[in-house]
């Protein structure tokens, strides 16, 4: 029996099979393109799979969740070009007669380290997990369930107290400009300083300046939900640049709670080479098969 997993961003989409250990056994990346040209090669790539018993797409968003609408598995108002208003999941039904999994691209990846830390012997019943890459948006857990009802989670879009040093910098996000995607997502290195993050030295002070940001949404986090841990992953975050988060966390706490292990409490994935996502749809998959979950 084998399980299938669509992680789908912006950029790429990853396609994997994988067992019932939620072993990676062959995959696909393809670049994201137009809908059709890449649905087509993604179909493609499952369509070798005879004995698939289960897909779980978690996918870049905004979608709709709620299985009581009429765009149920569609890909909503998305500022990315070409995809808005798109049947994602309607697609793939039309190809294959599976159970399928449709969900968040953050919850695949929070999904994918709750499953694993349990697996690995940590009790913990919370999670939240913060990818900070092209965009910025965050998956949580709370009492082993995924938290949102009318819609998942944008937390990407919550508004932060400006920075004395970076002012002058309007943000980038299309609909709320200086939101925390609009300050610290991949593309603000370009808007502020004309070059790609990873030509940014650790040493310029922007880090500092997003770390404060960085460190406002978890401590949001942090008196909202109460999780066990947040888990921050994407193309922007490094441990060097959480350790600098850490700090500013532990300032803007400032005492009000006990966190014991701030280095265990805010901490970078437990899973190598962002198969966070692959890992959950697995998970996901699985439980879609044993009527774990619907």
């Amino acid at each position: 029996m084998l399980l299938g997993s669509i992680e789908a961003g912006g950029t790429k989409f990853v396609c994997a099979v994988g067992n019932t250990d939620y072993q990676v056994l062959d995959s696909l990346v393809i670049p994201t393109t137009t809908p059709a040209e890449t649905f087509s090669k993604a179909i493609d790539f499952f369509k070798q799979f005879e004995d698939l018993a289960a897909l779980s797409i978690s996918s870049f968003g905004p979608i709709e969740i709620r299985k009581d609408s009429t765009k149920y598995g569609y890909i909503t108002e998305t500022p990315k070009p070409g995809w808005s208003n798109e049947n994602f999941l309607g697609v793939f039904k039309e190809e294959f007669d599976i159970p399928m999994y449709w969900t968040t691209d953050v919850n695949g990846s929070v999904f994918g380290e709750y499953v694993n830390l349990k697996n690995s012997g940590h009790r913990l019943d919370s999670l939240v997990y913060y990818t900070i890459g092209t965009g910025v948006g965050a998956g949580i857990i709370i009492n082993g369930q995924f938290v949102g009802d009318m819609g998942h989670p944008e937390m990407g879009h919550v508004k932060l107290k400006r920075h004395e040093d970076d002012l002058d910098f309007d943000g980038i996000c299309p609909y709320h400009k200086d939101c925390l995607e609009g300050l610290v997502c991949g593309p603000t290195f370009e808007a502020r300083l004309g070059m790609k993050g990873q030509e940014v030295a650790q040493t310029n002070h922007v880090w500092d300046i997003m770390a404060y940001y960085v460190a406002q949404a978890a401590l949001q986090t942090t008196l909202t939900f109460r999780p066990a841990k947040i888990i921050f992953g994407g193309g922007v975050v490094s441990e060097k640049f959480l350790k600098k988060v850490r700090f500013e966390f532990s300032k803007l706490l400032n005492g009000y709670i006990d966190i014991k292990n701030l280095e265990e409490y805010i901490s970078t994935p437990t899973l190598d080479g962002n198969g966070s996502a692959t890992y959950g749809n697995f998970a996901l998959a699985d439980a879609l098969i044993k009527h774990e979950v619907k």
